[in-house]
């Protein structure tokens, strides 16, 4: 599933469409993505409006229109956002097709987890105005991050970290790059944790979510092999600190991928 900088990047995607009018709305009314949203009521309301706005949260989107609409858009499993030609004809997994005199808009979803979200109103609908601050936001400070783990006292940290409510956008990859940075074992609870674990745990994920929207939010880049995301996609990896191998177990029904030599228990 994609995860807060994934989504930042697919946000991107449909910046060349900003200020232009939508002219065309192409969509599956009877497709899962419509499944909390009237697919309708979509068509007609964006129809004539243009894009003047595109916000990312964690693993949402959310995008605005000239006429008080609001498009949310989570992406799932399998769901992408991009840009095509004008002249489209909708694939069977193109759900979503904003079409404007310049090129078309196109949310992609074969697998259909992801979902869509509509609203008309002049300020911020309740589903994306009440969201909580993300890490890399100056509203997650040391004080939030206290009372999370204050809250959460024998959580696992790698399930805390995977708790949207709490760490917005940290999915598996980035759970597993955090912990493993900050020398912790992904099983290790808040409780068990010394202060100066707390203080490397709250400085690595400021440091992962800012790594990872500047390598793959931007342009998706290719992550250094500095970092353990590129050995931590298959058995059979070793640790770039360690050089020993990395193992494999399940931590809050996640498979986790971390280092024994230098996250212990």
């Amino acid at each position: 599933m994609p995860e807060l900088a994934e989504v930042e990047f697919y946000r991107k995607q449909w910046s060349p469409g900003l200020g232009q009018t939508i002219e065309k709305v192409l969509l599956h009314p009877k497709a899962r993505i419509f499944r909390e949203a009237d697919s309708t009521a979509i068509g007609k309301a964006l129809k004539g409006s243009r894009l003047v706005d595109s916000l990312a949260h964690g693993k949402q989107m959310c995008f605005r229109f000239s006429n008080d609409s609001w498009l949310g858009i989570h992406l799932g499993m399998s769901g992408r956002l991009q840009t095509a030609h004008p002249e489209i004809v909708p694939s069977r997994h193109e759900h979503l097709v904003l079409v404007t005199d310049k090129l078309a808009l196109v949310f992609t979803d074969p697998r259909m987890f992801g979902k869509v979200l509509h609203d008309r109103s002049a300020s911020p609908p309740v589903w994306w105005a009440g969201l909580p601050p993300q890490p890399q936001e100056s509203a997650f400070d040391r004080k939030r991050f206290r009372e999370i783990l204050s809250r959460h006292p024998r959580q696992p940290l790698k399930a805390l970290l995977l708790d949207q409510e709490s760490f917005p956008g940290v999915g598996n990859w980035m759970a597993d790059e955090i912990l493993w940075r900050a020398r912790i074992h992904p099983a290790s609870r808040p409780l068990e944790l010394s202060a100066y674990k707390r203080g490397q745990l709250f400085g690595k994920v400021k440091e992962v979510c800012a790594d990872a929207l500047r390598v793959i939010g931007t342009d998706w880049g290719n992550p250094p092999d500095s970092w353990l995301f590129n050995h931590r996609w298959k058995r059979g990896g070793t640790c770039p600190v360690s050089g020993q191998p990395l193992e494999f177990i399940t931590v809050g029904g996640r498979t986790t991928c971390y280092s024994p030599a230098i996250q212990k228990a």
